[in-house]
Order: C-alpha cells, then structure tokens, then sequence
C-alpha cells in the first residue's frame, strides 16, 4: 500500500511528434508540485502555530490576535503561539514573516500600517502584496478623535476654537511616527489649520495613558482600542475619523460632519502567511478562521472592545491590500507627511 501522503503515480507517455520533452517535464513538474502541497494540506497541522504581531503587547492588534489564536488552537487542535515582534511601524515583524518557511505555521497579523501605510513612508524590505499570502479579514475599527477630561470642549468645532485661541500649547499623542494615529493627527491638522504638536510613542497603550493623564491633550486611536476608556468615562470622545458613525457611539458626529473634511481613516485588521504556502493550507486557514469569527462570544468580545468582524476571501483581502497601498502613497505624498 503506497504512503497516504506520496505522489500519485503518473503514467503519461506523450508521442514524440505529439509533444515536445520540456512540455512534457513542464507538466510532470506542475503535477509533482500540485500533490506536494496537497500532501502538505492532508498533514497540516502537525505541530503548533505561531501568531506574529507587529505591535507591543497590550494594543489593538495584541488582543485582537490572542482572540483569533484561541479560536483557531480549538478548532485545529492544536497551539496557538502569540509572538510579539514591535518595531519600524510593523515592518520588522513583516520582513520576519516574509522570510519564514511557506508551511502555514508562521503566520502574520497585520494591519493598516503594515499592509497599506509603510510603503509610503518606508524603504521596505518587503513587499506587502508579493511577499505574502491573505488569509482573510478579521475585523474594522473607526478611528475616533479622543480628548482629556480636562479639555474644555464638547465637540470637534470647539477644539478647533480652543486650539487656534493657544497655538503651540496643544499636542496630541500617536502610536509612532507614520501610525494611523499619526497620520489622522497630522491631516487633522492639515484640515483645519491647527498649530499642535505631534508626540509620539512606542505603541498604542502608552499613548493612550498619557493621553488620560492628561501629559498629552487629544489622541486619534482605534475604537477598539479606545473604547473601554470611553465606556469607563476616562477619555472623551468627540469625533469618528471616518465615513460614517459608529454604532457604539451613535451620538458621537463625524469629522466631516462637524466641519473638519478629508480626514477617513478606518483600521482593519487581517491574517497573512508567507508567499506561496499551498492554496489548500490557506484555504483551511481561511476557513477554520471565518469559523472563529462565525462564533457568537467571539464577535462580542471583538465588539465590547469597538471594532466589528469583517471576513472574507484571500482574493478579497489581496484586492483590500492592493487599493491601500496605492490610497496612503497618494495621501501621503498629498499631505507631505514623513515618518520621521
């Protein structure tokens, strides 16, 4: 009895006049190749898996991808390591998963900036779209204008009023230089014509507390990541960044519709694996995690923290991934923001 997980045998003899010989080996070559990777996808899992988030722990992405971890560590049996590689705005942790072995056990959680902002700011050692395989979507968050408590305005026409009366004296805290907080500031800026300074941090979580001290003034965090200091009263919330409001703070006004146009920007989060780990090992992973994302304590932990699950195909995410990096060269280069 041949091993389950061998080659099936080919028997294929093309007439000599019928079909040239590097033909011939070009198609016993796609056919080896083909059950290679569905030998792969019949064993895979054989061992545990490992998570790479490009943030610090205690963020967005940080909790968003320990959610997923759990889910897909029952459903294929086996572990779920969550791997922390910060730094560069997320482009250490990609150019990592890059690099790794296309088996399907080296995953990556990204996000807006990895897989849409850094090319526009960063000399890349990775190629967002070529160096990776999409899973599938996991979830959207609104980017929401933030202030302390302390700030004596109730909406963004009055910040914008409160921030021109004191040039210079206002500053606003962001996830780093070329985050999507840092972004929103900056075209915040650009839109409304404010003299604030910009104060960045090492990630999401030590913006946020500075910002709640009050050692900074307004911030432009993820709703996931802002909303249980908005739920608890220790931050306030007086615009969303985005197109449209959020059902979770439906009395909270757009940018845009309290005057401030031009300033979208919505944070997704997505699951990638390196380039050419077999279609059929994607395919299950896209599947076991739609099936995470399908579960009901699942999508209201994902909600209670102010982003909603989105999924999705691959071929969905890569065409995702291909509008965003074009979007952010063009906004970027528009708004002349630098990382720096």
């Amino acid at each position: 009895m041949p091993h389950p997980f061998s080659a099936p045998a080919l028997t294929f003899q093309p007439h000599p006049r019928s079909i040239s010989s590097r033909t011939w080996l070009a198609g016993l070559s796609m056919a080896l190749a083909a059950a290679c990777g569905t030998a792969l996808a019949q064993e895979w899992p054989a061992k545990n898996l490992t998570i790479v988030v490009p943030t610090a722990a205690g963020g967005a992405n940080d909790a968003m991808a320990r959610i997923i971890g759990q889910g897909l560590s029952a459903r294929l049996g086996k572990g779920v390591i969550v791997e922390n590689k910060a730094g560069a705005n997320g482009a250490i942790a990609s150019e990592f998963v890059a690099r790794a072995a296309p088996d399907g056990y080296t995953l990556m959680f990204g996000y807006i900036a990895t897989h849409g902002i850094n090319p526009a700011l960063q000399k890349l050692k990775y190629d967002p779209v070529a160096d990776f395989e999409p899973i599938g979507m996991v979830a959207a968050s609104p980017t929401v204008l933030v202030v302390n408590n302390a700030v004596a305005a109730k909406n963004v026409k009055e910040l914008v009023q409160l921030i021109k009366s004191k040039p210079g004296t206002f500053s606003y805290a962001s996830a780093g230089n070329g985050t999507a907080p840092h972004i929103a500031g900056e075209l915040f800026k650009l839109s409304a014509g404010l003299d604030v300074v910009s104060i960045p941090y090492k990630g999401s979580a030590p913006a946020v507390v500075d910002t709640i001290s009050g050692n900074t003034q307004l911030m432009f965090p993820s709703l996931f990541t802002a909303y249980p200091h908005i739920k608890n009263g220790r931050l306030k919330a007086i615009g969303i960044a985005g197109e449209k409001r959020s059902a979770l703070l439906p009395d909270v006004a757009t940018l845009a519709e309290q005057g401030v146009a031009n300033v979208n920007m919505s944070q997704w989060y997505a699951m990638f694996a390196p380039a050419k780990t077999p279609k059929a090992v994607i395919d299950r992973l896209n599947r076991e995690m739609n099936g995470v994302l399908a579960d009901q304590a699942v999508q209201k932990k994902i909600q209670e923290q102010g982003a909603e699950v989105e999924t999705g195909t691959p071929e969905q995410l890569k065409t995702l991934v291909q509008k965003e990096v074009a979007h952010w060269k063009n906004v970027v280069a528009t708004a002349k923001i630098k990382a720096e």
